[in-house]
């Protein structure tokens, strides 16, 4: 269970395809058929909210 350095993120899963984000204000929330190369780009993102906002949120 990676933490992440974030200021609105606190931890990010993945498991079979489901993307959990623990947000540090609103808590859990999982996202399926999330694929593991964009979790692994997520884990090595600079800013996990950018990444968040570009490339999960709206699509998952």
């Amino acid at each position: 269970m990676p933490f992440v350095t974030s200021s609105a993120i606190s931890r990010i899963e993945w498991e079979d395809g489901i993307l959990s984000i623990w947000f540090k204000s609103t808590g859990r929330y999982d996202y399926p058929n999330v694929p593991l190369e964009l979790f692994e780009a997520f884990l090595d993102a600079p800013s996990k909210g950018r990444f968040y906002n570009m490339y999960i949120r709206d699509k998952y």
